[in-house]
């Protein structure tokens, strides 16, 4: 029974944090869930008996899912609340009241005051949050509290007001906790020197605030006041451990469109973000597939154009990662750093995950076409004249200077083809020569080829630097076969690829599909020749001794090493002992061969 298009999604699904919407049959949104691993939130939907009513109708209902990869699961929960709110989808009944996560306020004013809200308005005050706890919020508020005296009055403290004396100072001033500005005893200046230093620490930069600290705990230690230096260190490991807020949205950033494109040779996926009052809303990715080579630049203004109309956004500013010209209409932003990076990374980030979803999802449905591009990637990345359906990886084995053995792994259409690996012993070469023994093996390999007409591979690679080449090369020419193959030489420490008659090695991206494939390549030859290497050298240290005593063939060899072991073991074998495994005359001329005296 073929595969429902919700179960190849699950199984290309990514295992990091995020949000996931279920779409029914007409494809509305009719769940959105939060996930620490997406695709064990998701899985588990469908592989558990659910005994809630709701969650089996939620199931029934499901046709496809989407979903948005971020950082961490607290960015999940609070991305979920803002889809929820947005959405209003039938099936989260639990989150579809008007509460909202708190924020913390810098208000303001003349002498701004510090409080939490639930309600974000654009007064011109500062906003940092949202947080996911309550007790989040009062614990930095009371740390703020502590750390520094700010009013708590709602008054409109403006100078002439101070000047006519129309306040008097509270309780709060009485109690240490103000400094009285209502009554002009602390200036502007100061007041907000400690606001400046507020604003840091919700930031979450706390290297001013630590140090200030800091200091004052060492004149307090040294001035004999413990008890006061015990009281700041409390607040220094109060600070230190707070974790600075999360970076899946800004109060500042409102109304913008966000834009990223990942692409390779054959398609393009354009990811899009929607920004409302500083919260996502929206996440929809675009595949794009590639017909005339158009560059990045040129499919992203298609993308944005195409996006922007089908979803009806009238943002007047764009985040991108590159110039595009779209008009003199749109704002266009290509951030560098701080939360409007961090969003277009995020962007970036949800269409890498798609097009790896994807890959893996034409991997399992239609493995041809994911094979086709695989081969058209590694043609364009390593610039050969055809795709390598057929690739042949060459490996020595010459450890310790001992039974000196080579390696030839062949891959075809971009996996393993173990039938057609074949070892070499190396004959022509005395000693440990890479070289020599490089030349021996493609030599013996080739010229087999040719003479049993077998097709020939379109790319060799070499494992070894530039001289391993240079001594495959001299077996092509002799063979006649250079040009009429590809061979390149791939260098271990820093993955250089080298060309023949090109002193200047290519580096491909460390993340690239070709560089996998040609490091799949090459680590298999390693251990194919390794593995051969070690069977012949356990089998030379282990027989050459016995296979001296006339009389004594390789099956009587096995037999003595299935009981006893070791060769040492044999030697100090007694006559009956020998005689119980290999008969009474092999017997005496073995214990014979070792008792001579």
């Amino acid at each position: 029974m073929p595969e429902t298009t919700i179960e190849i999604q699950i199984k290309t699904l990514p295992n990091q944090p995020g949000v996931y919407q279920y779409f029914d049959a007409d494809e509305k949104l009719i769940y959105v869930g939060k996930a620490k691993n997406i695709k064990k939130r998701v899985s588990s939907y469908f592989t558990k008996h659910h005994e809630y009513g709701k969650t089996r109708v939620l199931v029934k209902n499901i046709v496809s899912l989407k979903h948005i990869v971020v950082e961490t699961e607290n960015d999940a929960l609070l991305l979920e609340n803002n889809l929820i709110k947005k959405y209003q989808p039938k099936y989260n009944v639990l989150l579809k009241d008007d509460k909202s996560y708190p924020w913390i306020c810098i208000k303001k004013e003349r002498f701004p005051r510090v409080f939490s809200t639930r309600r974000v308005f654009k007064d011109g005050s500062e906003y940092f949050g949202p947080y996911t706890s309550m007790k989040t919020v009062k614990t930095l508020l009371g740390l703020i509290k502590g750390l520094y005296q700010l009013r708590t009055c709602n008054f409109d403290l403006s100078q002439t007001k101070i000047e006519a004396g129309k306040y008097k100072v509270c309780l709060e001033y009485h109690l240490g906790n103000c400094k009285g500005a209502c009554e002009g005893k602390e200036t502007e200046e100061e007041y907000h020197a400690n606001v400046k230093a507020i604003r840091e620490i919700l930031k979450g930069n706390f290297k001013d605030s630590l140090q200030q600290f800091r200091i004052q705990m060492k004149q307090h230690a040294e001035n004999m006041h413990f008890e006061d230096a015990q009281k700041i260190k409390e607040k220094l490991e109060i600070l230190e451990n707070y974790q600075a807020k999360s970076t899946i949205v800004n109060p500042k950033i409102s109304n913008v469109d966000v834009f990223s494109i990942v692409s390779d040779e054959t398609y393009a996926y354009i990811n899009f973000l929607q920004l409302s009052y500083g919260s996502i809303i929206r996440s929809h990715t675009l595949e794009l597939k590639k017909k005339l080579q158009e560059s990045d630049t040129e499919l992203l203004e298609l993308a944005i154009t195409e996006i922007r109309r089908r979803f009806n956004s009238n943002s007047k500013e764009i985040y991108v990662p590159f110039e595009v010209n779209l008009g003199n209409e749109l704002k266009i932003t290509i951030p560098k750093l701080g939360d409007k990076k961090s969003i277009l990374d995020l962007s970036r980030r949800n269409a890498m995950y798609y097009r790896m979803d994807k890959l893996k999802q034409i991997k399992i449905i239609d493995p041809d076409r994911h094979t086709n591009r695989i081969m058209a990637q590694m043609k364009a990345d390593l610039r050969l004249s055809e795709e390598p359906r057929h690739i042949e990886c060459f490996d020595n084995s010459n450890i310790q200077g001992t039974n000196p053995v080579a390696a030839c792994v062949v891959f075809k259409n971009g996996k393993p083809s173990k039938k057609d690996y074949r070892n070499f012993n190396i004959k022509t070469v005395e000693g440990p020569d890479d070289f020599a023994s490089m030349e021996e093996v493609v030599y013996r390999r080739y010229k087999r080829l040719v003479e049993e007409k077998q097709p020939l591979p379109q790319l060799i690679i070499i494992d070894g630097g530039k001289g391993q080449l240079s001594s495959a090369l001299k077996s092509l020419d002799v063979l006649e076969l250079r040009g009429k193959i590809a061979i390149i030489g791939i260098a271990k420490r820093l993955e250089e690829l080298f060309y023949p008659d090109d002193p200047i090695p290519l580096y491909l991206d460390k993340k690239s599909e070709t560089l996998k494939i040609i490091q799949q390549l090459r680590n298999e030859a390693h251990r194919f020749g390794i593995e051969h290497h070690r069977n012949r050298r356990s089998k030379g240290a282990l027989t050459t001794e016995l296979e001296n005593i006339p009389g004594v063939g390789e099956q009587t060899i096995v037999e003595l090493m299935k009981t006893f072991k070791t060769v040492k073991r044999i030697a100090n074998a007694k006559l009956d002992e020998l005689e119980a495994v290999v008969g009474v005359s092999r017997a005496n001329k073995i214990h014979n061969y070792y008792h001579k005296e």
